[in-house]
């Protein structure tokens, strides 16, 4: 049934494409197809808005043009592109706002398609006629800012914009109908770095559709992500923004009813008052209206917001300005004596030290200066060459920091290091701090007993050694398996370790899978004999399937080649 539907769907267009066009074609409605639509005068982004709502009566005139390539394509069953019907659109949005009260913005932008290139399609009974130039929709807009200031981490303002159906259908530069688009708009500066939000709904009074998928009342969103340079003149980033058809059923994150591009552009400041800007970037998907490519560039008129005047100089913030402070960097009150105006009063020194009372931690002491203000006119301390806080006569190590103790001989000196296991192996060098062991010059050895209980196993020291290519242990092994005897005497709570055998890759996959195994075996009746009860004990071999090292030089290989001792758990699981 499912081939049958898809032959179907491929066969229909192409009987329907047979009969004339003037018996059944019908000519389609356009709509405005122009997926671009520019933020207001005076924004940094192309899209978005910075949300720059700073004046009274502040104008804004502005041009952006964009070209898109091929933004309104009929694809075939396959997914395939049968026919361009718009191949090239050349758009040129002229328009201005005015800012009131540093919080409402009114704007208007009219489209301007300068140039649309394309051909006739027809899908079923439908023609799509290719379009020409002309005005597009009217857009007339209103934002008022919320919260928040330009320039700070977070501003919002509720904005609508309302297209007025001035375009031409046939020529896909409007509806025919009136659009409203209420929308939720944020921006913000942390840094260097800016960013842009906007989500909205764009209320399409339009119920028509385009190639079996519907167009009417969609929801908007979009975000940038900048970063400024050039002392604040230059910010670079990507713009992404689209929309999907809501409100018709199964309509709404459809490819050809969810539009969605990315704009990466640059926008300059210079002269203070003028921004110019471009950007090119892909449609990310195949929406209505979505170009493979779009160019844009702006120029704009944008005046800046003059900085304050300057509030007259009060360097020491006493409250008297510059001009009339006899002393403009040392805080002071208020004098009739233009000599003394704005210093401060002769301050008190009670111990005559020429240290000011105010300043001096031992007032009543006369003593010297210091950059310490706890120890600022006090009288000097003790020697304390090593600055440990013990001075000199006291300090059994003057020239080497070290703590404080009841010990004369220790007093003054550095604690020794740490050694949790007291074997004389400092925990730093440790590798077993909280396990005795003697010295190895293998620093993964150091402090190391022969065997030990760790992570559910017993870890051995050395690897238990065999003649080449034969399950007999040497006898310079008896040592580390003597260690491990012992962790299992010393713990009888140990009831099930598992032996494993291990090899390298060298020589077949079944003679080291028995080799490894014959060898597991040997060092468990290996510990039978040396009185551990065989029930607590199982071997296995595992041959080369669980390297833990590379097979490809001599000491890889060798750390393959071992015996591992597992502790289970009495359900066989590791503990």
């Amino acid at each position: 049934m499912s081939t049958l539907r898809r032959n179907l769907a491929v066969l229909t267009p192409l009987f329907f494409a047979t009969l004339s066009p003037y018996a059944l074609a019908q000519q389609a409605p356009g709509f405005a197809i122009n997926r671009f639509d520019p933020s207001e005068r005076g924004s940094e982004w192309f899209a978005l808005e910075s949300l720059d709502l700073r004046g009274e009566a502040r104008l804004a005139f502005g041009v952006v043009g964009d070209w898109g390539h091929k933004p309104l394509v009929l694809y075939a069953p396959d997914g395939s592109q049968q026919q361009s019907l718009i191949k090239d659109q050349l758009f040129f949005h002229v328009g201005g706002g005015i800012i009131l009260a540093e919080r409402l913005r009114l704007a208007v932008s009219l489209p301007i398609a300068a140039d649309q290139r394309g051909s006739r399609g027809t899908v079923g009974a439908t023609t799509y006629a290719p379009p020409q130039g002309g005005v597009g929709d009217l857009r007339v807009g209103a934002d008022l800012r919320l919260f928040g200031e330009y320039g700070g981490p977070f501003t919002t303002a509720l904005g609508v914009q309302v297209h007025v159906p001035t375009g031409n259908q046939a020529d896909y530069t409007g509806d025919g109908k009136v659009r409203i688009v209420p929308r939720l708009l944020g921006a913000g500066e942390i840094g260097p770095f800016a960013y842009a939000l906007k989500v909205g709904v764009q209320y399409r009074a339009l119920d028509a559709s385009f190639a079996n998928s519907p167009i009417g009342t969609e929801f908007l969103v979009g975000a940038a992500a900048g970063i400024h340079a050039a002392d604040h003149k230059l910010l670079i980033g990507p713009e992404v923004y689209g929309s999907t058809v809501i409100g018709k059923d199964n309509a709404s994150f459809k490819k050809l009813t969810s539009p969605l591009e990315i704009l990466f552009g640059a926008h300059f400041t210079f002269a203070d008052d003028f921004h110019i800007g471009a950007g090119v970037g892909p449609g990310l998907t195949r929406g209505i209206g979505t170009p493979e490519l779009r160019v844009v560039g702006s120029l704009e008129w944008f005046p800046a917001i003059a900085p304050p005047p300057a509030p007259p100089s009060d360097r020491d913030n006493d409250g008297i300005i510059d001009t009339d402070d006899a002393c403009p960097d040392i805080p002071g009150v208020r004098t009739e004596d233009p000599k003394t105006n704005g210093c401060p009063p002769p301050p008190p020194d009670r111990d005559n030290d020429g240290i000011l009372d105010a300043q001096d931690a031992c007032p009543d002491t006369p003593g010297v200066k210091t950059d310490d203000p706890k120890t600022h006119g006090c009288p000097p301390p003790p020697p304390d060459r090593d600055k440990d806080g013990v001075t000199d006569a006291d300090d059994a190590c003057p020239d080497t920091p070290g703590v404080k103790t009841d010990d004369p001989k220790t007093n003054g000196c550095p604690p020794p290091p740490p050694d949790r296991d007291k074997d004389g192996i400092p925990d730093q060098e440790d590798a077993c701090p909280d396990t005795p062991g003697p010295r190895n010059t293998d620093p993964k050895k150091n402090g190391c007993p022969e065997a030990r209980i760790e992570a559910g196993e017993i870890k051995i020291l050395q690897q238990v050694k065999f003649k080449t290519n034969s399950a007999e242990i040497l006898p310079e092994s008896d040592s580390i398996l003597s260690a491990v005897a012992k962790i299992l005497a010393d713990h009888p709570e140990i009831t099930n370790v598992r032996i494993e055998g291990h090899t390298d890759n060298r020589g077949g996959a079944a003679m080291n899978l028995g080799l490894s195994g014959r060898r597991a075996a040997s060092v468990l009746n290996w510990l039978v004999r040396r009185s551990i009860e065989k029930s607590r004990l199982t071997s296995k071999g595992y041959g080369l399937t669980r390297p833990i090292d590379s097979n490809t030089t001599d000491e890889g290989r060798q750390n393959n080649r071992r015996v591992e001792f597992h502790i289970d758990s009495g359900d066989g699981q590791k503990k």
